[in-house]
């Protein structure tokens, strides 16, 4: 029985029902996925902490394509059926909004 809180499109039938040794489709762009991710966390910190203004431009380039990449990914992955989300009820995310909404009078501009 499917997950009713589920976002997914139904997966192609481009895998093979025995899975080898072999890499597939899926198995690269779940790796490309997944460097993605790492690479953007590096570039993240190298550019919030980059002194010199052209390699920071440079940088924040790199990290933005990066951004990207993993972005077309993900929305290759998601349409194939192959990254599922799962859809959050909707009390949860309004006690999550009343939590937080209350925090912005403690910001110290307004």
């Amino acid at each position: 029985m499917p997950n009713q809180n589920q976002i997914a499109n139904p997966q192609s039938g481009q895998l093979p029902q025995i899975k080898g040794p072999q890499m597939n489709e899926r198995d690269f762009l779940n790796d490309c996925l997944a460097t993605c991710k790492y690479v953007t966390d590096s570039l993240n910190v190298a550019v919030r902490e980059m002194s010199h203004q052209q390699l920071y431009s440079d940088m924040l380039q790199l990290l933005n394509e990066t951004h990207q990449s993993a972005r077309d990914t993900f929305n290759l992955m998601f349409q194939k059926g192959w990254y599922k989300l799962e859809a959050e009820e909707q009390q949860k995310l309004q006690q999550a909004y009343q939590q937080f909404s209350g925090y912005s009078s403690q910001f110290p501009y307004h």
